[in-house]
């Protein structure tokens, strides 16, 4: 009872998780523009993995896509394919781990074949989990390399001390934040990794009782 119990809150678990990295693939802001320092703070812009958008404080947004591959950063590209490969990996571990419940009779389905089901589902919510981490990570260090070295320039601020007068004279160069789908993709891969060990603990327990019950050789295995 307890093993199906923990395997079921694995399963919800795990596809809260792959709803939120899923979300945080497809929304704009991942980077956002550090309004700290700028005179005008009612227009700023955003960009994500796939569009790169203007907003104003009055709500109305304009988003552009990026219509090349090839121009764009070859980091971009590898965060993107992280994403995706996590998402897709996500989505075939929860529809393995339907089929694998306890709860869910279907013919003469053993109990081992259930296990291992059931043990591979885990296994590709922790890969899936992974990815997100490394993806929404690699962009969050780009973030922070861009933002440490971008400096004020013309008269602005600058790195190396002086400014002009009041710091507002020259080109101000815009700086990048961390976004809101950043959060939400920590978070999501985090709880996609919780869920996937949640899966893989009852998994084993049933696996080792199988072997013990059916007398099957370790090393058949």
């Amino acid at each position: 009872m307890a093993a199906s119990m923990l395997q079921l809150i694995g399963l919800m678990l795990s596809a809260l998780g792959q709803f939120l990295i899923s979300a945080a693939t497809a929304m704009d802001m991942w980077s956002l523009q550090d309004r700290s320092m700028t005179v005008v703070t009612n227009v700023y812009t955003y960009s994500g993995l796939w569009n790169s958008c203007v907003g104003t404080s009055y709500g109305t947004t304009q988003c552009r896509p990026y219509f090349t591959i090839l121009g764009l950063p070859a980091l971009l590209q590898a965060v993107r394919a992280l994403m995706i490969v996590g998402i897709v990996l996500g989505a075939i571990g929860c529809l393995i781990a339907i089929f694998a419940l306890k709860c869910l009779k279907m013919g003469n389905m053993e109990d081992n074949i259930k296990a291992t089901m059931t043990l591979t589902a885990g296994i590709m919510f922790l890969l899936a989990g992974v990815c997100g981490i490394a993806g929404v990570s690699a962009f969050a260090n780009l973030i922070v390399q861009s933002f440490r070295f971008t400096t004020y320039a013309d008269g602005g601020f600058s790195m190396y001390g002086g400014a002009g007068v009041g710091g507002l004279t020259g080109a101000l160069t815009p700086r990048y934040t961390f976004g809101p789908a950043l959060f939400v993709g920590w978070i999501g891969a985090a709880i996609l990794v919780v869920g996937g060990v949640m899966m893989v603990i009852p998994s084993q327990k049933s696996l080792i009782f199988t072997i013990y019950r059916f007398k099957i050789p370790i090393k058949s295995l």
